[in-house]
């Protein structure tokens, strides 16, 4: 199987994942930073307007591979860094991170380069002089002439800046090191649901920067101000709602036929009206049915719900019956059960949860109720729809 493209995928996921894992790191200790992707190196991280910590990321597939003195991965990192002290456009007293999937050779410069007892800039300048003057890599030919131009005490000076993180996390063993960082944020088994949100949150936020032509950072305040939104989510009064459900298209000629459009039409509900409740209909059933799936709430306590709505609606229902009387006409019933809808369009409802807010929750279950017969608005609903529904004999 070739895994080129496979690699390079996980190349870029494993470099935004450890963004979120950093910038969270740095979230945990309050500080104040913006973080850019792709631009002076592969994750930057700015304080006060400047960079001030390059990170570059390396993710193997095959989590034996060794950072050896000519490892192109070294190297890379070493030209990207020489050219834009260079240049000017990494300002002086930047430190710079080597995060990889991969293990430090033993002696190896990147061994020396790492934070700890062990770690001997001078050696690790002598190793990568060393390998300078004696590899053949053509690969590495561009990084090792860039090194050989700097005078010895800016190898030093650049070497002293360089911490090197080999045998990093591998990007599916993440998700432990990232629910360490939100593992104060929701109940224990609802860290993976929480996670899923912040990370989807985090990866159109990425792409939005990566795709933005003045390619403005990511604020620590706009991932302190998601993770805070999303505590709240899952307080245990509260459920998340998902924005892919809310902002999700929908097309309502798959919904005609289903029982609750016809219990609108049975009483003259308008197109416009009903594409609302098909939509309601969509996000009450799909956002319920994650929550089930991710373990937020129990089917049990989605019955004792829809009990509660039956119980409000009843109360209004047989009012309206009431009100009506046994002679009304059919247009006066029709006239009564567009005010008893209206009620559900337009009312605050209960809601599965106190903190719940958003409307669509309620009103699309009441159309679960209405397609399932619990509830209706036209008074003999349940007679109109058997003469409906019913097959007609031959």
């Amino acid at each position: 199987m070739d895994f080129s493209a496979a690699s390079s995928l996980l190349g870029y996921l494993f470099q935004c994942r450890y963004a979120l894992f950093e910038s969270l790191r740095r979230l945990r200790k309050s500080e104040e930073f913006s973080v850019s992707i792709e631009t002076l190196d592969d994750v930057v991280f700015e304080t006060d307007g400047e960079a001030s910590e390059l990170l570059q990321t390396k993710h193997h597939i095959n989590r034996t591979a060794d950072l050896t003195d000519a490892s192109p991965d070294l190297w890379k990192s070493i030209r990207i860094w020489c050219e834009g002290l260079a240049s000017g456009s990494i300002p002086k007293g930047s430190s710079f991170f080597l995060i990889t999937t991969a293990q430090a050779a033993v002696g190896s410069a990147a061994h020396y380069l790492r934070a700890g007892t062990e770690r001997d800039i001078v050696k690790a300048v002598e190793r990568l002089n060393t390998t300078v003057g004696s590899s053949t890599n053509q690969t590495n030919a561009a990084a090792y002439s860039a090194f050989r131009r700097l005078p010895l005490t800016q190898k030093l000076s650049l070497a002293a800046a360089v911490i090197v993180i080999d045998g990093a996390p591998a990007i599916t063993d993440l998700d432990s090191a990232l629910k360490e960082e939100v593992f104060f944020v929701a109940a224990p088994q609802h860290l993976d649901s929480f996670l899923q949100r912040l990370e989807g949150w985090w990866l159109r936020r990425a792409i939005q920067h990566l795709v933005e032509s003045d390619s403005k950072p990511i604020l620590s305040e706009e991932l302190e101000a998601e993770t805070e939104r999303l505590r709240e989510q899952f307080k245990q009064d509260n459920l998340p709602i998902d924005d892919d459900i809310m902002r999700a298209s929908v097309d309502a000629s798959g919904y005609q036929d289903k029982t609750f459009v016809h219990q609108l039409r049975l009483i003259e509900i308008g197109n416009p009206r009903i594409f609302h409740a098909i939509r309601n209909y969509f996000r009450a059933f799909t956002q319920r049915s994650r929550w089930v799936r991710e373990g937020l709430i129990l089917v049990g306590d989605l019955e004792r719900y829809e009990d509660r709505l039956v119980e409000e609606w009843d109360i209004l229902f047989q009012q309206m019956r009431d009100e009506l009387g046994e002679s009304a006409t059919e247009e006066a019933k029709k006239r009564a059960a567009n005010t008893l809808y209206k009620w559900v369009e337009t009312s605050t409802l209960l809601q599965i949860r106190r903190g719940v807010t958003e409307p669509s929750i309620a009103r699309g279950s009441y159309q679960l109720l209405a397609d399932d017969q619990r509830v209706g608005w036209h008074p003999e609903f349940i007679e109109r729809l058997k003469q409906l529904l019913e097959p007609r004999e031959p």
